[in-house]
């Protein structure tokens, strides 16, 4: 199933610049790890916004759910999730 998923990130101001820094490293590693398995198809940053939109390709409701409870930014995000299906006049073969 496929998801259309926005994700704003709000970091406390009093948040230790080296605990801030831990946490987007470990989400950049565990990104890159998801977008290789295929299951974080798109990644865009939004401009001008600590946020970003995101299409996840995985099995289910519950497999996302996981999935995002999973990231080390997760407290600190609001997330906005919409499920996709196959636009009939789409001419790619891979849109699933």
């Amino acid at each position: 199933m496929l998801f259309h998923v926005t994700m704003e990130v709000q970091l406390p101001a009093t948040m230790p610049v080296h605990e801030a820094d831990q946490l987007k490293a470990d989400e950049k590693a565990l990104a890159s790890r998801l977008q290789e398995q295929g299951k974080w198809r798109h990644l865009w940053r939004i401009a001008g916004q600590y946020a970003n939109v995101s299409i996840f390709d995985v099995a289910d409701n519950d497999e996302l759910h996981a999935l995002l409870l999973s990231l080390p930014l997760f407290p600190y995000m609001r997330i906005a999730v919409t499920p996709l299906c196959r636009h009939p006049s789409s001419i790619r073969a891979d849109d699933r």
